[in-house]
């Protein structure tokens, strides 16, 4: 595990494998852990899976937003001597992958967006907001778990519910806040102006980011690609691993080959 000192606060980050970097970047309320069923992405990707500020075993921060979380990460790339990565991220995750490209597009080989979104419309905000929070304030433990399995997840195997469990740390005050920062998200100027390949990766059963909304993003994404995960909720990186993992090797891998016949071409014209 790496930890890197940025400002006022401390990162945690796990690196593992080589090749191109791939970053890996969790949802609300989760922790780095949460991507434990992609660790088998280092045998082929340099993985980075940083803990967000106030989540897991980071130290939080005084300022919490998108914005804040994806300076972070790129910052956390300064330290690791890394110029440029894909971008994968998860709900929450997915936007700040989205706010990277917006601040540094050329440190973003390539975005991976799963399970995400790009605006929450502004009258169902509020209702968001005071939903999720009481269930954070108020309901116990326990019940917060079984109530966010029953949204997250469509497979109650005991081994997924165990994964979903271990990916799952709540910092009550981080969650108020980065939650009230999401619900604030609206990147519809942006998707437009998204140079590099990107894939949208969502499920059918996804609760939490319908698959209409990430269709959406599909259409204002140029060049975009679109995968549909079947008989998958929120987390389908744990529910179906082999195939969401995959699905992310195969796009990647395709933009090796598209680099590689590229640069053959530009030798044997310069032949």
């Amino acid at each position: 595990m790496y930890t890197a000192t940025l400002r006022k606060l401390t990162l945690r980050c796990d690196r593992m494998g080589s090749g191109e970097p791939l970053v890996l970047i969790h949802g609300l309320g989760e922790r780095k852990e949460a991507w434990v069923c992609q660790y088998a992405l280092a045998n082929s990707y340099d993985l980075i899976i940083p803990d967000l500020p106030g989540h897991g075993q980071s130290t939080p921060a005084e300022e919490v937003s998108i914005e804040a979380f994806a300076r972070d990460t790129l910052e956390l790339l300064d330290v690791l001597g890394v110029e440029s990565a894909h971008i994968c991220g998860l709900s929450m995750g997915g936007v700040v992958a989205q706010e990277m490209y917006r601040m540094a597009p050329d440190r973003c080989r390539s975005l991976i967006l799963v399970n995400t979104f790009f605006c929450v419309p502004q009258l169902m905000r509020a209702p968001l907001y005071q939903l999720w929070t009481w269930r954070a304030n108020f309901l116990p433990p326990e019940w917060r778990m079984s109530l966010a399995a029953a949204t997250c997840l469509v497979d109650w195997k005991r081994e997924t519910l165990e994964r979903f469990q271990h990916a799952m740390e709540l910092n009550a005050s981080t969650y108020r806040q980065t939650l009230e920062a999401c619900l604030q998200v609206d990147n519809t100027e942006l998707l437009p102006q998204i140079k590099v390949p990107t894939l949208i990766l969502a499920s059918d059963y996804d609760l939490l980011t319908p698959l209409w909304g990430q269709v959406m993003m599909h259409y204002l994404i140029p060049s975009s690609q679109m995968v549909i995960l079947h008989c998958a909720g929120h987390m389908a990186k744990l529910e179906q691993p082999d195939e969401f993992n995959g699905k992310i090797l195969e796009f990647l891998d395709g933009l090796k080959f598209e680099q590689s016949s590229s640069s053959q071409d530009v030798k044997k014209r310069c032949e």
